[in-house]
Order: C-alpha cells, then structure tokens, then sequence
C-alpha cells in the first residue's frame, strides 16, 4: 500500500463512503459475504462504486489505459469485422460497457468510411458518469454520427447485429476458491473494526462447489487459489437467448482453462488497478481502484454452445488485429511523414507486441446464423485451445 499514489482527501472521503456502504453489507448478512459480492458493490454500488461514481478511470490521467485509448487503429481495424458481420446478419450494433467512448467513436467512423455504418450504435453502459462523457465525446467530434447512438441501462429483449465488449467481461464479480487437502473452501470478506479482512468458509454443496469439483485444482495436492465466475457465464446465456442472428465478440485478456488453472498459477488471476499501478489486495481504497479477474474463455464458449450458440473463432489479440488488416491501415499513413507516422507504428507495437498487448489479450466470436468464416480468424484461430 505504502507503494501506491495517496489518494486525494475528497477521493479518501469517498472511499470511507463505499467502505460503510459495504461493511453495512456485511453486517446485513450476518458477518461474511462472498468476494463476488464485495466486488459488485466496490465496482457498481449506485453512485458509489469505481464505475459508478464520477471518477476518472481510463487514460493517462486515470487508472489504466485500453485499446481504444491506445490508438483509433484498434477501433479502425475492428471496423473491418464489424463491417462483415452486419452484412452477413444485418441489424445493428451493440457495444457492452463502452468506457470513455473511444471505440464506439472509432467505429463508427470508419464504418461510414466502409459504406457499412448500422442504423443504430446501442451502448449498454451501467454507469450514468460514463454515459454523460461517452455521450459527450460523440456529440463533440462526430455530431451528425452521433445520432445514430442510444444508452440502454439493460439488455433488449431481442437483438440481430453484433454485439461487442472490450474489456468488459474481467471486470464482472467472480468468485474466490481456495483448494486446499481434498476439500474446497470459498474466501469471502468480513470485518475485523473498520477493517476488512479474507475469512473463508468449506463448502459442500450448492452450484459453486458443483462447478469447483470440475476445474482442475479439484486433483491437485497442496493450496490453491483462483476464481470462477458464474456472473459472466449467465451474461453469455443472457446475450444468447437475445441474439437472433448475428456474432458475439469478446477482447479481453485471460486463457482457456487448461493454461487458467495452470499448477503455477496458485494465486489466482485477480488484479487491481489504481493510478497506472498493478497490485492484488481488492480490499484496499474501495471505491477508488478497478478490481479485476482475468476471463476464462473455455467457461465463455461452454456457456455459449450450452445456450445455442456456435463458436466462431478464439485468437490473440495480435492475429485477429493482423488478419483484420491493421497493417494495410497503418500503411495508410506514409512512413516519409514520420510526425504522424511514428506514433502510429509505435501504438500498434503496444498492440499487436506479446510483450504488450497482443498475446495476453484474447478475441472469441460467437455467433447464430453466420455462415461464413470470420475475417478476424483466418488465421491463427486458437480455438482447439479451448
């Protein structure tokens, strides 16, 4: 703790303002609540969770920095797909949390440099304060394309198009196990005062401990530590049972379960984010860092196929960007003008690079009705991976 950035006095404020809310939580259910719950209401507790309240999370200037933010050739290049699946399923799109805006603007435009742009952009975006800037950024740089947008506060009950989410599955509640001697345990929060601490309880029955019997620490000898997530499980059923044709597409970093549940990962994947830093104690500054746990992508692609669904495609970051055409983009911009083409090479390093973005970050289609092999994974498709 001593290592990160002291928050401001009214950011500390805050923060002994989600800390009550939560603790009064705790005690409401008798001492103990599970760790997804903790970090649905650090993350989301009306007007008072880190994507709930008016702070400044993405960029330079916030807690840490994605895709879009990194460069329009991100959004430009996904455009390419985009283009494809609405043509192949018409309808619209409809981005899940779209952060700063960023990518929906980047979108759009290119899709009207395509001829491909949707009738309608929907956003799904549970946080009024991203909503106003999200609504903002458009409206400023694309008026006349900013008309086409609409803020949604929950899933419509039936939808064609493509549905994508950029970094939105890891910051979905999970829930933390800990295997240890032939039994499971699940580590939720108490309090000790005013402080929170890990208390763990056995468990032996019930959905979760159904589920932990399956994984693969269920066979392993000594203490380990990791998540799973029914939460982002029934998303993936609920975006199922809506889609009547069309593709799912998920960038977020994380494996399959094989490499998720790897014997040296016993610490689990779980991250917090605050001012440019990386740490793993969730139980500090609540309210004022993102909490996150990184995505099983076998546990996404079962759950689709359970509810319908087939598995488009499974890649990296860096060959679903270069099979979408990232480099004929980049090449748009002359290298003799090098003021504008050297920022533009160095941000595609940052994505496409394995030791950037480009092999952490994942990208998983799933789809109804697409009939025709995906742009995005032409090649590379990692999908027996799964």
């Amino acid at each position: 703790m001593t290592s990160l950035p002291a928050p401001s006095p009214s950011a500390t404020e805050h923060s002994a303002r989600v800390a009550a809310h939560i603790r009064a939580e705790i005690a409401a259910q008798g001492g103990w609540i599970p760790f997804s719950r903790f970090m649905e209401l650090a993350l989301y507790a009306p007007g008072l969770g880190y994507y709930s309240a008016g702070l400044h999370k993405f960029g330079a200037g916030g807690d840490f920095v994605t895709a879009p933010e990194i460069s329009p050739l991100f959004g430009r290049t996904l455009a390419r797909q985009a283009a494809q699946v609405l043509e192949l399923s018409g309808g619209d799109i409809l981005e899940i949390g779209a952060g700063s805006g960023r990518l929906a603007l980047d979108l759009l435009r290119e899709l009207e440099t395509l001829g491909h742009l949707p009738q309608r952009y929907l956003i799904l975006e549970v946080s009024a304060d991203l909503r106003q800037r999200q609504r903002q950024l458009l409206e400023q740089q694309a008026p006349l394309l900013a008309e086409r947008v609409s803020w949604l506060e929950a899933l419509p009950d039936a939808f064609r198009g493509l549905i994508v989410a950029n970094e939105a599955l890891d910051a979905m509640p999970a829930d933390l196990l800990v295997w240890r001697g032939g039994e499971v345990f699940e580590r939720g929060v108490a309090c000790e005062g005013e402080n929170f601490q890990w208390q763990e309880r056995p468990l032996s029955c019930g959905a979760l401990f159904e589920q932990a019997k399956l994984l693969p620490p269920a066979s392993r000898s000594g203490e380990y530590l990791s998540e799973v997530s029914p939460a982002v499980s029934g998303f993936i059923a609920s975006l199922a049972e809506r889609l009547e044709a069309g593709a799912l597409l998920f960038i977020d970093y994380g494996f399959g379960t094989g490499e998720y549940y790897h014997p040296q990962r016993n610490q689990g994947t779980l991250m917090c984010h605050y001012r440019h830093q990386s740490h793993d104690d969730p139980l500090q500054l609540p309210g004022l860092q993102d909490i996150t746990a990184h995505v099983d992508f076998s546990a996404v692609a079962h759950s689709a196929i359970d509810a319908g669904l087939a598995l488009l495609g499974y890649t990296t970051q860096t060959h679903f960007l270069l099979n979408c055409g990232i480099t004929d983009l980049l090449a748009q911009t002359s290298p003799e003008d090098t003021a504008a083409y050297l920022p533009l090479a160095a941000q595609a390093q940052k994505l496409l690079s394995p030791a950037e973005m480009g092999e952490l970050f994942k990208v998983i289609a799933l789809g109804k009705g697409i009939s025709q092999p995906l742009l995005g994974f032409r090649g590379g498709d990692k999908s027996r991976m799964l």
